[in-house]
Parts: structure tokens; C-alpha cells; sequence
């Protein structure tokens, strides 16, 4: 794709599209605030970029029919969500519609050679399907601080080798197009915005609990990174001051006390410990423990499961309910690969929450798991880059 948005009326036109799906003349005209002669001049315009196509006749409104528009159907976008442990890839349309997606296990602490390697990898398996012969941009997701302008990771905790990884640069060479970069827990706030349970909620808060623990913050339907970028970073937020040293280099931690990493370590202690003979019997097994295994546990009543369960929880939401206090959002969406533990989890994060903050914060504050799964970061991540091709050049 080469054409962009000529001004803000086309870019505002075009995200309406993405968004609501194909609309008539009429239509696109209640929604923006144009006369009906600029409206024609400016479909027209877009017309002929080959941004949008007609789509069929709408529906009569009285008079003469005009025709549906819709995004042009061939536009392909590329959605990247890098986990610590996997890796999502998916090819979108730019109604951002997911195509294909392919999911594979990859640690990131291989680095990023490595990683993009295998991501590009996956890239062309979607397009050898014949879901795309190129990509129009590509949105990717890493799991650290990320300097947005630049599309750079800054100092990852988790992530060695990545600091200063000219991310965007690169990708952008090897698939031709266009890449934007931000943090994976931005784009799954995105992703539940635009398909998931945050449709119809412009300020709310989107916590990811998966190896490390980060939070989408929405702001007026826009995500909010901060000066540089590291806006959410709540995984580092200190929640025992004598606690366990965490790998960003301090100690107490929230993300050293529950994540995935943590809840994988603790459940390998309760059972060599002979505190789990479920875990025990797990960990003989297979050699190790993730949290799909604790939610096994747990689901079979193993007490110390629940324990460990419930106690994360509990230090999520403290965490949680200062934000609540201080932002007052709308919704708290929590997603992340540690939500496979089940509702106790959520029970203990609501308990924690609703005792802890104002009421006025509280009384009509939903707090729900994610819908969209690992589908969240690959749409937001498709998000992303419209959000880019869609603005003005």
C-alpha cells in the first residue's frame, strides 16, 4: 500500500471503516461531522486512492440508493505478538479480520535474530496459503519497555539481548513495508477494544498476567504510553519491601512474587517439598511446572494449588486497586496466560479490589477476563499499523 490519507477527514474516515465495517455515503455522514458535498469529495478522493472500494447498494433511506463502502478487500496486514515463551503470528485484512494465525512455542531470551527469524518464518507459511502475496504494514508486540517513536525496546527485564534492538528498522526491511512496535500488553488493550469485551468502554485498564505482568492503559480510546514509553510497567511495582529479588534488579517485586514464572516456581517448590503430592506427581511426570499445571492441580482440589492461587491473586489486586483509586476506568480487562488457572484467580483479584478502593471507584466497575485470547495482541497488533497507514503523511 502507497497511498495514505491526504488529511484528517479521510484518516477519520477510513478508521470508521476498520472499525464499523462497511457504511453507505449516508451513513459515514451521520458519523462525521462533514456536509454531504465535502463527504462526496472526500469518498471520491478516496476512491481513487484505492484505499476503499463500493461495496453494493445500501439500503434506501428514501430517494436515490447510494452505494456501500467499504475498505479495499485485497489490503493485507501482518499482526506479531512475542511473547516471553510463544510466538502469534496472523495475517488480517484491514478491517482487521483475522485470515490465518499460527502459534509456536520460541523463547525470547534466544534474542531477537532468532525470534524475527522464526516470526518471518511463520510470515510466509500464511502467505504460501494464499492469504496474501505481500503485506500493506505489520504490527508487532514484544514483552518489554519499548521506546514508541522509534519502535526500540529499552531495557527488558526479560529480555537479554534486546536493549536498543532496532526492531522496526529491521522488520521493515525484510517484509517491505511498513512496521510499527509496541509493548504486547498495549496491543492486547487494543485487541480487546476493537474485537473483544472493551468494545463500548473509552477508559479502561487491561492487565496482562503471562511470564511478566504489564498493563494497558486506555485513555479516551487511546492507548496511553507515557513520555517515553513505559507507561503500565506494574510488573516492577514494589509489593513486599523485603521481598524477592525480581530481574529488573530490585527486590519485592510484583512480578517476582506472581506471574507465570513466579507460579511455576512456587508450585516446583510445593512439590519437592512434599507439600503437593499432586504437583509432586506432576513435576515426576514431565520434569517441570507451568501454570497450566497448577490450574490442573487446583481443579482437582489440591489445596496448596488453590493456595498459591489465590495469594497471587490477592497481590495482583492490591496492585490493581491502587490503579482503581487513581484512574478510575471503566473496566478492568485481565488476560495473559495465567488466566488458564480459572476463576479463582479473578474472585481473589475482585475481592482485593473492591475491599480496597473507594466505593465511587468501585460501585459500578466490571472486572472480567479477556475474550479474544491470544487473538488479542495479534488484532491490536493489525491495530497498530492501521492506526499508522490511516493517519494523514
Amino acid at each position: 500500500m502507497t497511498a495514505r490519507p491526504a488529511n484528517a477527514h479521510q484518516a477519520r474516515l477510513l478508521r470508521l471503516l476498520r472499525d464499523q465495517g462497511p457504511n453507505s455515503r449516508a451513513q459515514l455522514g451521520d458519523l462525521i461531522d462533514l456536509s454531504r458535498s465535502k463527504l462526496a469529495v472526500e469518498v471520491d478522493r478516496l476512491l481513487d486512492t484505492g484505499l476503499v472500494v463500493a461495496d453494493g447498494l445500501a439500503a434506501s433511506r428514501g430517494g436515490r440508493r447510494s452505494h456501500n463502502i467499504r475498505l479495499a478487500p485485497g489490503l493485507r496486514l501482518l499482526g506479531v505478538d512475542i511473547g516471553a515463551t510463544s510466538i502469534d503470528v496472523a495475517v488480517t485484512n484491514a478491517e482487521l479480520e483475522v485470515l490465518g494465525h499460527l502459534n509456536h512455542p520460541m523463547d525470547v531470551r534466544e534474542g531477537p535474530v532468532a525470534v524475527f527469524e522464526q516470526a518471518l518464518s511463520m510470515a510466509a507459511k500464511l502467505k504460501a496459503t494464499g492469504l496474501a502475496e505481500g503485506f500493506d504494514g505489520a504490527g508487532i508486540g514484544v514483552p518489554g519497555p519499548v521506546r514508541f517513536p522509534e519502535g526500540v525496546p529499552v531495557a527488558p527485564p526479560i529480555m537479554p539481548g534486546w536493549d536498543g534492538f532496532p526492531v522496526r528498522e529491521a522488520l521493515s526491511q525484510d517484509l517491505g513495508c511498513p512496521v510499527m512496535v509496541d509493548n504486547d500488553v498495549n496491543l492486547m488493550a487494543m485487541g480487546e477494544q476493537h474485537a473483544g469485551v472493551a468494545r463500548s468502554v473509552a477508559d479502561y485498564l487491561c492487565v496482562k498476567i503471562g511470564t511478566g505482568i504489564g498493563c494497558g492503559i486506555v485513555v479516551g480510546g487511546e492507548v496511553y504510553r507515557g513520555t517515553t514509553g513505559s507507561a503500565g510497567d506494574i510488573g516492577h511495582i514494589q509489593v513486599d519491601p523485603g521481598g524477592r529479588p525480581c530481574a529488573c534488579g530490585n527486590r519485592g517485586c510484583l512480578e517476582a512474587h506472581f506471574s507465570g514464572a513466579a507460579l511455576a516456581r512456587d508450585a516446583e517448590d510445593a512439590a519437592r517439598s512434599g507439600r503437593s503430592p499432586e504437583l509432586a506427581e506432576r513435576l515426576a511426570a514431565t520434569g517441570t511446572l507451568t501454570a497450566v499445571d497448577v490450574a490442573a492441580a487446583a481443579a482437582a482440589g489440591d489445596t496448596t494449588s488453590l493456595r498459591l492461587i489465590r495469594e497471587g491473586g490477592n497481590r495482583v489486586g492490591q496492585v490493581i486497586a491502587g490503579l482503581v483509586s487513581f484512574f478510575n476506568p471503566g473496566l478492568v480487562v485481565i488476560g495473559g496466560g495465567v488466566t488458564g488457572v480459572g476463576h479463582t484467580l479473578l474472585a481473589s483479584i475482585r475481592t482485593q479490589v473492591y475491599r480496597q478502593s473507594l466505593p465511587l471507584a468501585t460501585g459500578n466497575l466490571p472486572i472480567v477476563l479477556g475474550e479474544l485470547g491470544p487473538l488479542a495482541g495479534v488484532t491490536g497488533a493489525a491495530r497498530l499499523i492501521t492506526d499508522h497507514l490511516f493517519s494523514p503523511a
